[in-house]
């Protein structure tokens, strides 16, 4: 399951990298290592290959040195998505690592304890 947390992570770092130049496996591989991620070429290249085929990414092949690199740029659709998780991860490290926001979840509610509850799932309870 940890194995899953990381790969979400990794793929928004590769779409975060994407959006600012081409990259391709490699230097990937050495971007996220200085990150503590050791990925193989056989975890990220899945892993490229899956963000393309769901149209976030585009694959280029450039001859560099004889030989043949893929670089991977990001597509408007990886933009948007992007601009759609962004805020999400903001909210996520304010509220798991800053200790902002409700200590516990609201409970089940009865009919007409809607506004109440709404109230205070936003007020924490020391």
């Amino acid at each position: 399951m940890l194995r899953d947390f990381f790969l979400g992570f990794i793929k928004i770092h590769i779409l975060h990298h994407a959006a600012e130049e081409p990259v391709y496996g490699i230097a990937l591989i050495a971007e996220l290592a200085r990150h503590g991620y050791e990925l193989s070429p056989g975890t990220l290249y899945p892993l490229l290959h899956s963000l393309q085929a769901a149209g976030y990414l585009t694959r280029e092949d450039r001859v560099i040195g004889g030989k043949v690199r893929k670089y991977y740029s990001i597509t408007d659709e990886g933009r948007r998505a992007i601009s759609e998780v962004k805020p999400k991860i903001a909210e996520l490290i304010d509220e798991v690592l800053e200790g902002h926001g409700p200590l516990r979840l609201a409970g089940p509610q009865e009919p007409g304890e809607e506004n109440e509850a709404a109230r205070r799932q936003f007020i924490r309870e020391d």
